[in-house]
């Protein structure tokens, strides 16, 4: 027998002893659960799946949404500011509607369109004083037709759908930021050079550029990922937005034959063709009502001046518009936005050249001769919100040179509320 160390060693216990005796171990009670009722708010965010969604999105997801919700108060605290401070006439006692501020220039197109079709009542480009309606691709008024069976307020429904847009765009965008630039790792310091650029305020009302941006870079992430099916089904869904979409499917496809050469697969070939069909149906439906197959085209030409013109022609009219004293100031200084923003375009091809990003050139260059080879430059400050290269690298600029950041929020903030606030008085804004 092996043999206790003395520190060990004792006698067994007696019976009768306190050692043997059965000890009555108390238990806490066994309580049920209190099953908490959800209040009608929960239990409809429950249904409908919002709390799932909500889980679903990463810490670095929240802090960009709440960047965006934050930029949207501003902009409406603006508007209820133009609308009490600057209203049109001198000796206005009401305010107006609250909503009247965002129903602008193209938002009217947009309503009209989704309320009364492209051609109500056999109207059409035939007839004096037609409003060049056919120009705007369909994508923005039939989404704005179905949500206005919910939302009965044109405006609101228009306001709701940049709205739900603008969030699904700008996570895009910063996801998209951090594969270009690993040390921006959530996106939200692209995401705020976005938010407030100058023209920020066109992703806050009923326009397209939520809307294209929410189909856009999505498809742009899914083409970096070589999924092309995805891509190519999400740049159709752009191109029934805005004709940009076939500039995105352009870059696409580009993509797509260096990542081929470079050994990938020639399987997707078919893909990058299927943006086009959205725009050729367009086409048809118009030459269906008016015989010409590029009617949208041609009421581009009538109602903004959109007529081919060289390079140079345009840049010299744009010039004349801006410093001659042949405009109003107000139409005089958009013209003046109208060339920085050519300037910036520019600068920002050549160095995605330079870098050799072909593909984002490719993208950014077909934007700027569709829209610099017009009699005048027109809404190529707002066209810059579509060109996300520029704000993922300005945000990388800022990473290399802390004093940048700085220096382009002094300078933007103040532009892009002057421009806020030209829109939302009814001046003219790009």
């Amino acid at each position: 027998m092996t043999t206790l160390p003395p520190g060990l060693r004792h006698a067994p216990p007696r019976p009768g002893s306190p050692e043997l005796r059965p000890v009555a171990h108390e238990f806490p009670p066994v309580r049920k659960p209190v099953r908490q009722e959800l209040s009608p708010a929960s239990r409809a965010l429950r249904a409908t799946g919002f709390d799932r969604a909500v889980a679903w999105l990463s810490p670095a997801d929240r802090r960009v949404l709440r960047l965006y919700l934050l930029t949207r108060i501003s902009v409406w605290i603006m508007a209820h500011g133009a609308r009490w401070l600057f209203p049109r006439g001198s000796d206005v006692r009401d305010a107006g509607a609250v909503l009247a501020p965002f129903q602008q220039w193209d938002a009217n197109h947009y309503l009209h369109i989704a309320r009364d079709g492209y051609f109500p009542a056999d109207t059409g480009p035939w007839m004096d004083g037609w409003d060049n309606r056919e120009a705007f691709f369909p994508g923005f008024p039939l989404l704005l037709r179905v949500v206005h069976v919910i939302v009965p307020s044109w405006t609101a429904a228009g306001l709701l759908i940049s709205l739900v847009a603008g969030a699904a765009a700008v996570l895009a965008l910063s996801r998209l930021a951090g594969s270009y630039v690993p040390e921006d790792t959530d996106g939200r310091r692209t995401a705020l050079f976005f938010l407030l650029s100058p023209c920020a305020v066109f992703l806050a009302i009923g326009y397209t550029e939520a809307l294209f941006l929410a189909f856009a870079l999505p498809a742009w992430l899914a083409a970096q990922r070589h999924r092309w099916a995805l891509a190519c089904t999400l740049t159709a869904l752009a191109t029934t937005v805005r004709v940009s979409g076939l500039f995105l499917a352009a870059a696409i496809a580009v993509l797509f034959v260096l990542s081929a050469w470079s050994g990938k697969s020639w399987r997707g070939a078919p893909w990058p063709a299927l943006p086009a069909l959205p725009p050729l149906a367009y086409s048809w439906y118009l030459h269906a009502h008016t015989g010409d197959w590029m009617a949208w085209k041609h009421a581009q030409e009538r109602g903004w001046y959109r007529e081919f013109h060289s390079p140079w022609e345009a840049w010299t009219n744009t010039w004349n518009a801006a410093f001659e004293g042949v405009h109003t100031t107000g139409y005089a200084a958009m013209f003046q936005a109208e060339l920085a923003a050519m300037l910036v375009g520019l600068a920002l091809v050549a160095l995605l050249a330079r870098r050799r990003r072909w593909p984002e050139a490719v993208y950014v260059a077909l934007s700027l001769w569709a829209l610099g080879t017009s009699y005048w430059y027109v809404s190529i400050p707002r066209a810059t919100l579509l060109w996300w290269p520029l704000w993922i690298g300005l945000a990388a600029l800022s990473l290399r040179r802390p004093w940048f950041r700085t220096v382009y929020l002094c300078v933007a903030v103040p532009v892009s509320a002057l421009v806020a606030l030209a829109f939302l008085t009814g001046r003219w804004a790009g």
